[in-house]
């Protein structure tokens, strides 16, 4: 079975935003769907990312450390946003292990984001322009309509049906993120987590995420 996966080098991260803006571009502007700011430069900005990087400082002056931490659905191999959907709407492809929203399906109740530990990675696009749910398994025939729905990084599940890279790997300039099969052993996401350290954001939750980060 595969289960993609991404790894990114916080070591090697430069906090550049390359990933966030090549995915909103992506993703408003390609096939994926809409994510659109409403009304950006006025009082109460209100938008969709897929993918963010948040920068903080660790350590005590003067010995401190800027780190800059990109964030977005892990793609858990037990989700809980799964199970609590009470229309289906959320749910893993068996393929690949990617979860996916069926915007078809979505109700807009919001129990899948009430359930994921992950605070901020599923948002909530209110009355945006959305493609039918063929867009996540890359139909090229996804037909808008106006609908609020839950909306979350899919890996480029659209990309990745015609042999392309999820969009935030090809535009890193830093060469911080990886995409591949973890359980494939001769993948360059393998071989990077035999050969270095790592760790998953809240690992005692139970999730089994698929996003590692390298230290």
């Amino acid at each position: 079975m595969t289960q993609l996966a991404l790894v990114i080098d916080l070591n090697v991260c430069v906090g550049c935003h390359a990933c966030v803006t090549s995915c909103k571009q992506w993703n408003t502007s390609g096939t994926a769907g809409a994510l659109v700011d409403l009304n950006p430069y006025g009082a109460d900005p209100n938008g969709t990312f897929f993918n963010r990087v948040q920068t903080f400082e660790v350590g005590e002056f003067p010995n401190t450390q800027t780190v800059h931490f990109p964030k977005s659905c892990l793609h858990c191999e037990d989700p809980p946003c799964v199970p609590v959907c009470p229309t289906g709407a959320s749910y893993k492809r068996a393929e690949d292990g990617i979860v996916l929203v069926d915007y078809d399906k979505c109700i807009g109740c919001r129990y899948c984001m009430v359930a994921c530990p992950y605070t901020g990675v599923r948002q909530f696009n209110f009355d945006e322009p959305q493609y039918s749910s063929g867009f996540a398994v890359g139909s090229e025939d996804a037909t808008k309509h106006v609908k609020s729905t839950v909306e979350k990084c899919t890996f480029c599940a659209h990309r990745l049906a015609k042999g392309q890279l999820p969009a935030c790997i090809e535009q890193c300039p830093a060469r911080a993120r990886h995409f591949g099969d973890l359980n494939d052993p001769n993948s360059e996401v393998a071989q990077l987590l035999r050969e270095r350290s790592s760790f998953r954001l809240l690992e005692e939750k139970g999730t089994e995420p698929s996003v590692y980060f390298l230290t």
